[in-house]
């Protein structure tokens, strides 16, 4: 193996990249690693828990091992990557499993990656396993698909320094096939973690982050060649499309033919515009750019909005950076006295394209856009002019005092001022005005012979020039910083309430608490009254609404034609224009989840295209949190009918089982009675003492079949909240002695000890109701103890309240088990297979609890179970 250098060089490392465990990433470094120590290579594993697979676990023993560290905890001992053995060992190659894991406390790092530093930068290779959901960058996102939130992650640049990525992959099914016969390991305190990813959907959006990821990182070596080896770029390794769009009716025939050649090379593309002032005064170049760039994004394009001064630079620059090859634009025809005028952006394109091929499409003449004539005209509102007059006779007014002691050249300097703050305060139009009437005011008022005008000096033209010069361009430049400042703000102001927006929407868990998000956000950014339309059992229905809401027929008619077809319809669209109501479906991948509806309070109120735009964006973030609500409240309504499921299945379990041998019972004793009956031969086997054996047989199996039919109705009171306490002053002794007396035959097989004080208070409580709670009680001590052991019944008075207890020596509850003996059908799995239908402590409990009481189970000291009972006394 290679010999490295403790100071100067760093090791290599190659990751190898997964989408989760048990895809085989520890499998296919240990078997890379053993091909390397063939090649001769000097290879040991630094840390690699295989857990006891198998397949792992064959190629392990081919390598060299180094124990790993031992950090005590209060817990016990945990391993950990022993980075000072590896570091005197030495090794050529250090194999390291699982990058993103946590150090246990005391441990030199947090986290193994940077164990894994370390020898990178001693100088010692490193192979190492990683899955993609433990990247610091996609935290969020995998949060978003999973819905957990993992705390262990690696820096990306780890994944960008690494200087090799090997994708270990393996279809969702067959990983679903693994894990289900037990070949990928699960931490037991984490198996609900598990379940909750190894979902065919969430395994299939995790594969393709991990393949994308891998498929960035080649992307990011190339452009890093290409810098360190100065190539300019583009590299053809692969097609990249790159559409010029603007504000002209032949950018959707761009688009569309930009989607047309990407197909055909199997290319990505994108549709790029480049904001200049145009875009932001003008509504109608605007409306035409938002709408061929939302076509772009239906047609699978990806959409991006440059800001720049002149439209070829930035198209360039763009294309550069991203490594586009082929540059699709248009060129409509028009008068060749226009072009020599305004000049050609494809021309310049083509002059900076390179090796950049560049693809013009024309179009026919077709009338000439009035973005020429709009600016020219007459800056709004008019009283700018009238300040530029003002502007015009304050400079006069301040220089005529001074006119005797300056030179009349230095006086232009007044005018000057003026001049300057017209153009960046009051617009080309005003400030024009103001050079006008400051070189007509100095040469009317300040250039000899005065009172009169006479440019037959060319200083003064010159002046004059320099005037209208200094209005042009100043005013130019000040209209391209506010068109700019304002196309800022105006970006940050959508960027905010987005953020905002999508912040509560995160935070919202509840499908009707996203409505409710989602109609405080749109009603008050927009000022509109929103409605929210969802699909039940395939029906759209009304489910969130703003107070001032109303609808009519034909808005009812526009918000279906929208969820049907999932596009926009009504108001301001192609569909239903004449709508007051503008219906927005909230599509996702699963296909349309909702509709939104607007409509604006006064009927001439139109959204502008960035409004527009905006709201799109709204609804594209309240289509996937609704589509998450949902999701949840799907899955609620799932758990619960599984809980039914269960529910039922406990019951007919163990009621068939329980109802059929008491009435087996009771039949066989029947049966046999009536053939002693009518027949001699079989009268002559049975005695008295035989027949009263099998009597009492059917009456035990009648009375444990009375007590099951009776629980089975109390916990259906109990379920339907139909149980009604008649309370009365109660003596617990007699309380006690009825239960003993109903259980006086069963109880002469154990040794009862009753330990009740005289002189007891009175106990308000419904009688009946608690005599069944401590004969169940009883029953459950007969139940699971042996005969000749010993039940206790106790009673205490303490400040807190009347304690009941009754404890036995049988064979007791797990600690585990203890609170759970509570809930409905529960019973301790136990080999000895004791009967019952685990609903008398459940009932136990509910009338307790019924009473403003508090029932719980505890271990006995020498074995068994006691169950104690604190009823409240006044």
């Amino acid at each position: 193996g290679a010999s490295y250098n403790w100071l100067m060089d760093r090791g290599q490392l190659k990751i190898f990249l997964g989408y989760a465990a048990g895809v085989g990433k520890t499998y296919a470094m240990l078997e890379a690693a053993r091909q390397r120590k063939m090649d001769g290579v000097d290879v040991v594993v630094a840390f690699v828990d295989t857990h006891g697979q198998a397949e792992p676990d064959g190629l392990i023993r081919a390598l060299e091992v180094l124990p790993p560290a031992r950090i005590d905890l209060p817990d016990g001992a945990r391993a950990t990557l022993d980075v000072d053995a590896v570091l005197a060992r030495r090794p050529a190659l250090a194999l390291v499993d699982d990058l993103e894991s946590s150090n246990p406390p005391g441990a030199r790092h947090l986290q193994r990656y940077q164990d894994a530093e370390d020898l990178l930068n001693a100088g010692i290779n490193v192979y190492a396993t990683l899955n993609v959901q433990h990247l610091a960058s996609l935290i969020d996102i995998v949060s978003q698909i999973t819905g957990f939130r993992d705390t262990d992650s690696v820096p990306d640049v780890l994944l960008d320094e690494a200087s090799e990525i090997e994708l270990v992959d393996l279809p969702p099914d067959e990983l679903l096939k693994r894990m289900r016969e037990g070949k990928v390991f699960v931490p037991e305190q984490i198996r609900a973690t598990f379940e909750l990813l190894y979902r065919k959907g969430n395994l299939t959006a995790l594969r393709e982050l991990a393949m994308r990821r891998a498929a960035e990182r080649v992307d990011d070596q190339m452009r890093a060649y290409m810098q360190t080896k100065a190539i300019v770029g583009p590299w053809p390794a692969g097609e990249r499309l790159l559409v010029c769009v603007s504000g002209g009716p032949l950018s959707e025939r761009l688009v569309r033919t930009a989607r047309r050649l990407a197909d055909d090379l199997n290319a990505p593309w994108y549709a790029v515009y480049v904001e200049t002032t145009a875009f932001s005064r003008n509504s109608r170049i605007r409306e035409q750019v938002l709408n061929t760039l939302q076509m772009a994004e239906s047609l699978g394009g990806q959409v991006v909005m440059l800001a720049g001064e002149a439209v070829a630079p930035a198209v360039m620059e763009f294309a550069k950076k991203n490594n586009i090859t082929k540059i699709i634009a248009g060129k409509p025809k028009q008068p060749r006295w226009l072009e020599l005028l305004r000049g050609s952006t494809v021309d310049q394109i083509i002059r900076r394209s390179g090796l950049v091929d560049v693809y013009v499409i024309s179009s026919e003449l077709g009338p000439i856009r009035p973005v020429l004539v709009e600016r020219f005209l007459p800056h709004r509102p008019l009283r700018r002019y009238l300040i530029s007059f003002l502007l015009a006779s304050l400079a006069t007014l301040l220089s005529w005092p001074v006119s005797p002691f300056l030179d009349p050249i230095t006086l232009v300097m007044f005018y000057l001022i003026a001049v300057v703050v017209a153009a960046i305060y009051l617009g080309r139009g005003p400030s024009m005005l103001t050079s006008l009437l400051s070189v007509s005011a100095y040469e009317l008022l300040f250039v000899v012979p005065r009172y009169g005008f006479s440019l037959s000096d060319i200083q003064y033209f010159l002046t004059f020039s320099g005037l209208l010069l200094v209005a042009w361009v100043i005013s130019n430049m000040a209209a391209i910083a506010r068109d700019q400042v304002a196309a800022s703000q105006r970006r940050e102001t959508q960027t905010a309430a987005l953020s905002i927006f999508s912040r509560e929407l995160t935070q919202a868990l509840s499908l009707e608490d996203v409505l409710m998000v989602i109609l405080k956000h749109v009603s008050q950014t927009f000022g509109r009254e929103v409605v929210i339309f969802v699909p039940e059992d395939r029906i759209l229905r009304l489910r969130a609404s703003t107070a001032n809401m109303q609808l009519v027929a034909d808005e009812l008619s526009a918000i279906h034609w929208a969820y049907a077809h999932g596009t926009q319809a009504g108001r301001r669209t192609d569909t239903m224009p004449q709508v007051r109501l503008r219906a927005i479906p909230l599509l996702t991948s699963r296909g349309t989840v909702g509709v939104m509806g607007v409509i604006p309070p006064d009927p001439s109120s139109y959204l502008d295209p960035d409004q527009r735009r905006l709201l799109e964006s709204l609804a594209s973030l309240s289509a996937l949190a609704l589509e998450r609500g949902l999701l949840a409240e799907q899955a609620s309504q799932t758990q619960v009918l599984q809980a039914a499921e269960r529910l039922q299945t406990a019951l007919l379990n163990s009621i068939s089982h329980d109802l059929r041998t008491p009435l087996a019972s009771i039949t066989g004793v029947l049966s046999s009675l009536k053939e002693t009956r009518h027949s001699p031969e079989s009268q002559a086997g049975f005695d008295e003492e035989t027949k009263a054996e099998l009597i009492d047989t059917a009456l035990e199996e009648a009375g444990r079949l009375n007590r099951l039919v009776a629980n089975l109705l109390d916990m259906t009171r109990l379920e339907a909240g139909a149980l009604h306490l008649k309370c009365e002053p109660c003596d617990v002794q007699d309380l006690v002695g009825a239960a003993l007396s109903r259980l006086r035959d069963r109880l002469s097989e154990r040794t009862l000890e009753t330990d009740i004080p005289d002189n007891l208070p009175m106990v308000p409580l419904d009688f009946v109701m608690m005599n069944q709670v401590l004969i169940n009680l009883l029953d459950n001590a007969l139940k699971y103890s042996l005969v000749g052991t010993t039940i206790t019944v106790e009673v205490k008075h303490r400040p807190e309240g009347m304690h009941i207890s009754v404890a036995d020596q049988g064979i007791g509850i797990p600690v585990e088990d203890l609170e759970r003996v509570f809930d409905k059908f529960y019973r301790v799995q136990r080999p000895d297979g004791i009967s019952g239908t685990g609903l008398g402590l459940s009932i136990c409990k509910g009338i307790v609890e019924a009473h403003d009481g508090r029932i719980w189970a505890e271990q006995q000291p020498g074995g068994g179970t006691k169950i104690e009972i604190l009823l409240p006394v006044p």
